[in-house]
């Protein structure tokens, strides 16, 4: 089994290369604290943490998975402990307000290390990581006193934190949720009803865990409109911080599950737990956003971690594997065979695990640093401007980087051939871990709707003017750029076109909304591809300039070109089928009986 190695040198080339990520950091600080040798020192730190803690226990984390014993969930051997080096370390605190013990540095930092942490084990990296969007739910919408009591012990992590939204009856729409809450004389609320496929929900890693809880008051409106959010910690808290007596939360059962084996997904049962609101009554789903908006950033991360991990070990299996010969003659005449990785369709493969990885890197920091903006900015302008950014591409990057990520992780598979298929290599728990990223947070379906229906047609076409804006300026800028002429003009032509299609469906709408749903999901994979390409040309013109500049560094920087260069001729292609698809129209689809489906 190949054993995850940290890509530092790509991901210093993204922060600081193409983002200018020391002098973003400044200009929000307003201090030159975070400088270069501090950002690098938290990259070399977390990746020594993520291979010499995390990777060993990927495999026989996955091999042993959780247990459940009468509502006691124990983690697999050698998490809790790598957990108390991660708190010890200071690693929960990365980013969090320094006025309830953070170290204030920005978000865009931590997931860096989260990148790594989640390439090394993402099972384990799930349950610190949904405390941070109980953070931010926290700093968002908390009461003071609430902020007090729950976000010190949070940011600590001496507590982690939950999202509790599923229920039996209901995933993706929300409006059909029934757990319930009734106000106490005290001003808490007992909190009653079933949640399920809640991550983390229960663990032995942690002294306690903080659950965010969508649930309905007595009389609220149906639907949507009528849910609240609440705070529900398994022990209740005393006075002055310390655990409690056990709340009346208990782990009903955990699930038995495709991948992720070694983190606790749980169905948790609420019986008149004692929980708080956040937020202002009836508008728990909006308090929740900021929760699930954080979660889908992070999940944009998971297609990176797996087809990072996938390529990393199919380039050493293809650089070692003798079989057959190229087919223009020997390359390694001394052996019986040549290395597989002189066969064009392994080539394949390899580049596009390589372009996914390191263009989806590229794509989840930038999300990232408008994350900052809106977190750290003063100036108004600058915040809205990154805020519909923001809106616009986290749809994109969560479904597209997802899929693009469980294709990089099959393709690890098929470069290994049957080896891939054995558990000893490992090729195959990526594959499994990474299905889910297509499902949580909201599916591949779901993504498509928010984007094409809401962020959109609703407003109009103006998210996607503001981004194909920065296309079409970055495009007139370096049309005569030689270096990555080839580039600009596709995709210059691709951005054009894609405003073009999408008034067309925007036009077909307007007679039938059902073609929105139908356009969707071709919708959606059209933009993610020019979305990266988009990335691709800016990584392309900073490798050409420092190769004309006469880099030391050439072989890293040529390969960025080529890189570059294979997925515009051999990826950016596949637009033309989802063109086409989304011309298909819907009749195709909506046309049959439902009778007629089977026989």
């Amino acid at each position: 089994m190949t054993q995850y190695k940290s890509p530092i040198r790509d991901i210093q080339f993204v922060l600081h290369e193409l983002l200018g990520i020391e002098n973003h950091y400044q200009q929000l600080l307003g201090n030159d604290e975070v400088n270069r040798e501090l950002i690098d020192a938290v990259i070399e730190e977390g990746a020594k943490f993520s291979e010499n803690e995390l990777a060993p226990m990927n495999q026989s984390g996955d091999e042993e998975g959780c247990h459940w014993d009468d509502g006691v969930v124990t983690t697999p051997k050698g998490f809790k402990e790598a957990y108390d080096k991660y708190v010890e370390g200071g690693w929960p605190s990365l980013g969090g307000d320094k006025a309830f013990g953070g170290q204030g540095l920005p978000s865009s930092l931590g997931s860096v290390v989260s990148e790594m942490v989640g390439s090394a084990n993402w099972s384990w990296s799930m349950y610190p990581g949904l405390s941070q969007g109980a953070v931010a739910t926290l700093e968002s919408h908390g009461t003071e006193d609430q902020k007090k009591v729950y976000l010190t012990k949070l940011i600590s992590g001496q507590w982690t934190g939950t999202m509790c939204l599923t229920e039996p009856q209901c995933g993706s729409d929300l409006g059909l949720v029934r757990t319930k809450a009734e106000q106490n004389d005290d001003g808490s609320y007992s909190i009653s009803g079933t949640k399920i496929f809640i991550s983390a929900g229960e663990h032995d890693m942690a002294e306690n865990i903080v659950h965010i809880v969508l649930a309905r008051l007595p009389g609220a409106p149906e639907g949507t409109k009528g849910i609240s959010l609440f705070i529900v910690p398994k022990f209740n808290v005393k006075e002055g911080g310390a655990n409690g007596e056990r709340n009346t939360v208990q782990c009903g059962s955990i699930e038995h599950k495709m991948g992720i084996k070694a983190s606790a997904t749980c169905v948790l049962n609420f019986d008149n737990a004692k929980g708080f609101l956040i937020g202002p009554e009836n508008r728990g789903l909006n308090c929740m956003f900021t929760f699930m908006n954080v979660a889908r950033v992070g999940t944009s991360l998971q297609g990176v971690c797996a087809a990072e991990c996938a390529f990393q070990g199919a380039l050493e299996y293809a650089k070692d594997r003798l079989a057959m010969r190229s087919l223009s003659g020997p390359k390694n005449p001394e052996k019986e065979a040549d290395p597989i990785i002189v066969h064009p369709d392994v080539r394949r493969m390899l580049l596009t695990q390589k372009a996914f990885a390191e263009g989806g890197r590229a794509l989840c920091y930038y999300l990232c640093t408008l994350a900052d903006i809106i977190d750290l900015s003063k100036d108004e302008k600058e915040v809205k401007k990154a805020d519909d950014l923001m809106a616009f591409i986290t749809p994109i990057a969560k479904a597209f980087l997802t899929e693009s990520g469980l294709e990089a992780a099959s393709y690890g598979m098929q470069v290994y051939g049957g080896h891939g298929f054995i558990s000893e290599w490992g090729m195959e728990q990526i594959v499994r871990d990474a299905r889910i990223s297509t499902l949580y947070e909201g599916t591949t379906g779901i993504q498509s709707l928010d984007l094409l229906g809401r962020k959109v047609l609703l407003t109009q076409g103006q998210l996607l003017r503001n981004f194909t804006g920065l296309i079409e300026t970055f495009c007139k800028e370096n049309a005569e750029n030689e270096a990555i002429k080839e580039l600009t003009t596709k995709l210059a032509s691709l951005n054009a076109e894609w405003v073009e299609m999408t008034m067309k469906v925007g036009m077909a709408a307007m007679q039938n909304q059902d073609e929105v749903g139908g356009a969707s999901v071709d919708y959606l994979m059209y933009s993610g591809y020019v979305t990266l390409a988009f990335i691709w040309a800016k990584m392309a013109l900073v490798a050409s300039n420092k190769l004309a500049e006469g880099s030391d560094e050439k072989g890293f920087y040529t390969a960025k070109l080529q890189t570059a260069q294979f997925y515009y001729r051999r990826i950016l292609p596949r637009t033309l089928a989802h063109k086409a698809g989304l011309e298909g129209g819907l009749a195709c689809l909506m046309d049959m009986e439902v009778d007629n489906f089977s026989f």
